[in-house]
């Protein structure tokens, strides 16, 4: 149980680092965020739980695949907020934008054959 709790320490620490160097720095905030600290953890703490490589080069792997469709939302929110849309309604159209591309990104790579 510690051991988890010390894991969700860690992780919301970050988080909510990235949060506040944010309010001061958009551009040091977009640094922090930009690097991929969740799977970057995520890997981390998989290994550590099982010690085995496969079990982290698989998520390594589906991470790589799966960060292109999630890019849709940094493109996608910032438009809609642009064109004066309220940020809750950009927020919600960006993710389910995002969704979308998610479910077409796993057609593709499942047409195609690529295990991941």
């Amino acid at each position: 149980m510690g051991y988890y709790l010390f894991k969700l320490v860690i992780s919301s620490i970050l988080i909510v680092a990235v949060s506040e160097v944010a309010k001061r720095s958009s551009l040091l905030g977009a640094i922090l965020a930009s690097v991929p600290l969740v799977s970057v953890l995520a890997i981390y703490w998989l290994y550590l739980d099982t010690k085995d490589p496969d079990k982290v080069v698989a998520l390594a792997t589906s991470v790589f695949w799966l960060v292109l469709p999630s890019l849709v939302f940094f493109v996608a929110l910032p438009l809609l907020l642009k064109q004066g849309a309220n940020f809750y309604l950009s927020m919600a159209l960006s993710l389910g934008i995002t969704v979308g591309c998610y479910f077409l990104m796993v057609s593709v790579l499942n047409h195609y054959r690529i295990n991941f």
